[in-house]
């Protein structure tokens, strides 16, 4: 009677504990976009995790970037903002990884753009007495 009743206990038990799992196929996937620009003392590099937003055209939940300046270099993480001025990009992150330093920073912000705008990122390299982008790697989301 005793292992009866136990064995009913544990089949209760896997059930309920059946019923509370989460299949891995109900979470959302993060993709990653690793981003690399110029070479020796300005060889920069960047990282961009994300993930599409159910059923929202053009909209991508950025999770977290990292950047990583070359030795004589400033590095951004930028996507190309629709409503950006200037030359059309707009920082990811808040501050540049410089000369070798890595800043990376986890976000949890969307970002939109209209359909038919696809969306990018770029690796933005800057030399210390310059400003403009003297490196650059882009890659689509």
């Amino acid at each position: 009677m005793r292992i009866s009743a136990l064995c009913a206990a544990l089949a209760v038990t896997a059930v309920t504990f059946a019923g509370t799992v989460t299949p891995a196929a109900a979470e959302p996937s993060a993709s990653t976009v690793t981003l690399d620009a110029g070479a020796g003392l300005h060889h920069s590099t960047g990282r961009v995790i994300y993930e599409h937003v159910d059923g929202a055209v053009n909209s991508v939940k950025i999770i977290s970037v990292r950047a990583t300046g070359g030795s004589a270099d400033c590095a951004w993480v930028q996507w190309n903002d629709p409503k950006a001025g200037g030359d059309g990009w707009q920082s990811l992150n808040s501050e540049p990884g410089c000369y070798g330093g890595t800043v990376g920073e986890t976000l949890d912000v969307v970002i939109k753009a209209p359909a038919g705008h696809p969306l990018k990122v770029r690796l933005a390299a800057y030399h210390a007495d310059s400003v403009d982008v003297m490196h650059k790697d882009i890659a689509k989301l």
